[in-house]
């Protein structure tokens, strides 16, 4: 007989497969404080600590839980001007896309990137300090690059997190 926490996620298999209604607890309640002690998950959830410990383990190893962090506020370090940028690539260079998705995670001002339909093959999130850190960041780290046809950058003016959301505060 196979332990829940023991269940391993096939090859392929969504994320998501293979959670039983305890581990769906313990990752709803990750998600709304990360910091949750792991004696409190377990005392929700009716199980040991032990128990809890392992099945978390498990949830991390198979990649259901991607991590824990701190969410900050960009402003609050400076970098209150925040964008959205959809990039095109030039055709030739779609074949190192992990190249320029590399190049992109490696900008200190990138928030997220995103992988995306339609005519934009990256859409991704900035933090910047000004107009001028965001013009200088799309036109000589951007728009330079010989892989890039064209871009298209949104400012953020307010980002609302929805209730109930795994980032809401």
């Amino acid at each position: 007989m196979v332990e829940p926490n023991e269940i391993r996620r096939p090859a392929g298999a969504p994320a998501g497969s293979g959670l039983d209604r305890i581990d769906r607890l313990i990752v709803e309640l990750l998600q709304n404080d990360a910091r949750t002690p792991n004696n409190a998950i377990a005392a929700a959830a009716g199980i040991a600590p032990s128990t809890c410990l392992s099945r978390i383990r498990s949830l991390r190893e198979r990649g259901v839980i991607r991590g824990f962090h701190a969410d900050v506020d960009p402003a609050a370090v400076g970098r209150g001007l925040q964008a959205l940028i959809s990039i095109r690539l030039q055709a030739h260079a779609r074949s190192n896309l992990a190249e320029f998705k590399d190049y992109l995670a490696g900008l200190p001002a990138v928030e997220g990137i995103f992988f995306v339909t339609g005519d934009r093959d990256f859409l991704i999130h900035v933090a910047v300090a000004d107009s001028s850190a965001l013009r200088d960041l799309v036109a000589n780290n951007l728009s330079l690059r010989p892989e890039v046809a064209g871009t298209n950058t949104t400012v953020i003016f307010e980002h609302v997190r929805p209730p109930g959301s795994a980032l809401a505060t």
